[in-house]
């Protein structure tokens, strides 16, 4: 029988934590083993082999898995073709074969034959788990419920106990009952995964994106490099700061844990504070009010709290054997809008470096050099989140280009908005905060010139009120900590509404087209964006072709008695439920896709150069010495395809470790 398509689960067992290292470390182990691997093809019957047993696997499947003719479908591919990937090297070496010899990526599958049901599940606005989309979707066959239980007793190391015979391992011979629920569990996530395709079949996923996951799965296969002895170093640097920060802390308090919140709190009581939180806004507000002596405790209390330098450690458990941490970004990660989400070291959040001496300090660890690092940097622990970035290194000879948009997201919403003067400052490289001030206020407004304090006025503006917000916004966004009054922020925000008409205009035309397509259940359109309503499902089509989703749309009430639209989607909670939106709401959505539309587009365009990250509208390229910044800068800056007309501008910078320029 020939091949055309398989689609596969396995079950595994290896000593590394999945959850903390991913999968490329998983699997690379020497521990690592498939256990069973279930296997439907042609959308046949599912099969399952009981490799830990002693079945094997036909000669058919294990060419069709190398046949990049052949298509294979899994929940969360990536896990079965990176677990497939170094399991063939192991036992069919002769049979294995990479996609990008000489590069980081050599040990691997190539991605271009395989599809992702989560991927698919995602796209249609679905959860990324199995269970929860079964469950969503209503499928008669659900993923069996005991699974966890039965992953946790064959699939990790067990505690070794007297019951156990000391064993650090649970083999099915130990249970040969959960051993035929195991191969049950396996099976029936093969059949909730062709289920789910199914179900799913009238709403295909676009080639093109394919294509975009292809190249994610490229990039997570290459890794980005870790300077590990640094990293290592840092983690040292830290632990000896805690410590003495630790014991300065008990001898100004006398307790046994100053870093117990339970115990702070009773400290600070007994001298006459009382407080509910001693989260850092909390522990800021704090210090600004009481005594000197109380203030340096609570400063003191911030540093060992700090979490961020945790990263190092996350680097620890993800850095593969060859110095690469791999499988940090997760395509269609946040599926209200396909953004990528991080996974693992998280890129996304990293912090920000801001010491003008970064270099040096990132030197000083390097050499062990901590009494001179604790004279130089008073908190220590600060200096150290600073330096994270750092860590991320390109390999001998090579160093990184570091290219992002600048105001991605505002040159978007002014272009689909037609607001033409801020189109006009981007396209003369001109300053939208300074811009936006001179049009709120009506004078002239210059960076560090003429009425450069409204610059500021300006900026938060910007930030807090292009989807909608209004003065809760401003004040999340800091107004209030930047200096302006509480009497300040409704003038700045009829200011700004009424210099950018078009973009209010936006919003609200937005809102009339969805709730007339729910209404009527026809399409309208409005700004080049298209609103399909389909088998209960609301598409909204951006320029790309990329579609986005929105399941069991309504017009309900909201709290004011108006009409507002709701959806079913994960919520705060992560859990799913029905979601309001509105207007400006889905506007942000649209600026947020088509801004990652963009990015996809110049990662497409730069794929022939080794991509190793990207955060938000920033890539990070790893190249040899002689490739020059301008190419990376300038193929970004050009306008894709299907958004011909829109001003953009990319910026860059060459480094030798990655930071913040």
């Amino acid at each position: 029988m020939k091949i055309n398509e398989m689609s596969i689960d396995l079950e595994t067992y290896s000593e590394v934590d999945l959850s903390k290292s991913g999968v490329y470390k998983y699997a690379e182990s020497n521990t690592f083993e498939i256990l069973l691997f279930a296997v439907s093809i042609n959308n046949e019957p599912v099969a399952v082999y009981d490799i830990a047993s002693g079945d094997i696997l036909p000669d058919e499947i294990i060419d069709a898995l190398v046949n990049n003719d052949v298509i294979k479908w899994a929940f969360n591919a990536t896990f079965e073709r990176i677990c497939l990937s170094y399991w063939l090297q192991k036992h069919y070496p002769n049979n294995f074969k990479s996609y990008k010899n000489g590069d980081e990526c050599i040990n691997y599958l190539s991605p271009v034959s395989w599809r992702c049901t989560m991927i698919w599940s995602a796209y249609m606005g679905l959860p990324l788990s199995l269970e929860s989309v079964g469950a969503v979707l209503k499928l008669d066959e659900q993923k069996l419920k005991e699974g966890k239980d039965l992953i946790r007793y064959f699939c990790v190391p067990c505690k070794p106990t007297k019951t156990n015979n000391h064993r650090r391992r649970n083999l099915p011979i130990h249970s040969p009952y959960k051993w035929g629920l195991f191969k049950m569990y396996n099976k029936r996530d093969v059949e909730v995964e062709m289920k789910i395709k199914e179900k799913l079949r009238n709403y295909p996923v676009p080639d093109f994106l394919w294509s975009e996951y292809h190249l994610d799965q490229m990039i997570n296969d290459r890794g980005i490099g870790l300077d590990m002895d640094f990293v290592r170093k840092a983690i040292l640097f830290n632990d000896l700061s805690k410590a003495e920060i630790t014991n300065e802390l008990k001898e100004m308090t006398g307790l046994e844990n100053p870093n117990s919140v339970l115990q702070m709190k009773d400290w600070l009581k007994d001298k006459g504070i009382e407080t509910e939180s001693l989260d850092k806004k909390a522990v800021k507000n704090l210090i600004d009010v009481v005594p000197d002596n109380i203030a340096d405790v609570l400063i003191l209390r911030q540093k060992l709290a700090k979490s961020s330098v945790r990263k190092y450690q996350a680097m620890e458990n993800a850095v593969c054997k060859d110095m690469r941490a791999r499988g940090m970004f997760q395509f269609y990660g946040g599926n209200r809008t396909g953004r990528w989400a991080g996974r693992l070291i998280q890129l996304q959040n990293l912090p920000q470096n801001h010491i003008y001496d970064l270099e040096y300090a990132r030197c000083m660890v390097q050499d062990s050099d901590y009494e001179d690092f604790k004279v130089l940097y008073d908190d220590i622990p600060d200096t150290l989140s600073q330096l994270i970035r750092t860590a991320f290194v390109p390999k001998e000879s090579y160093k990184f280009i570091v290219s992002d948009f600048s105001a991605i997201e505002a040159r978007v919403i002014a272009h689909i908005a037609n607001e033409t003067w801020r189109e006009d400052v981007f396209a003369s490289g001109g300053d939208i905060y300074c811009a936006s001030a001179s049009k709120m206020f009506n004078v002239p407004v210059e960076k560090h010139g003429i009425n450069g304090h409204l610059r500021q006025k300006g900026k938060i503006a910007e930030l807090a009120l292009g989807y909608g917000g209004s003065v809760g916004a401003l004040k999340a966004m800091g107004a209030l900590d930047m200096g302006l009054s509480e009497n300040e922020l409704q003038p700045l925000v009829d200011a700004w509404r009424s210099s950018n008409l078009n973009i209010v205009k936006l919003w609200w035309d937005v809102d009339l087209a969805i709730k007339a397509t729910i209404k009527t259940r026809k399409s309208t359109e409005t700004h080049g964006i298209k609103f399909i309503y389909k088998s209960a499902m609301l598409f909204i089509e951006l320029p790309s072709g990329r579609k986005l989703c929105y399941v069991k749309p309504r017009i309900g009430e909201n709290m004011f008695g108006g009409e507002s639209v709701t959806y079913e989607g994960i919520g705060t909670g992560k859990k799913w439920e029905r979601i309001e939106s509105y207007g400006p709401k889905f506007v942000e959505n649209i600026v947020q896709a088509i801004s990652r539309d963009i990015l996809a587009s110049s990662m497409h365009s730069l794929s022939d150069y080794s991509i190793c990250g990207h955060v938000h509208d920033e890539l990070i390229i790893e190249c040899k010495k002689e490739i020059p910044i301008d190419t990376i800068c300038n193929t970004m800056s050009k306008s894709p395809s299907w958004m011909p007309d829109i001003k953009l501008n990319a910026d860059g910078y060459e480094t030798v470790f990655y930071r913040k320029d």
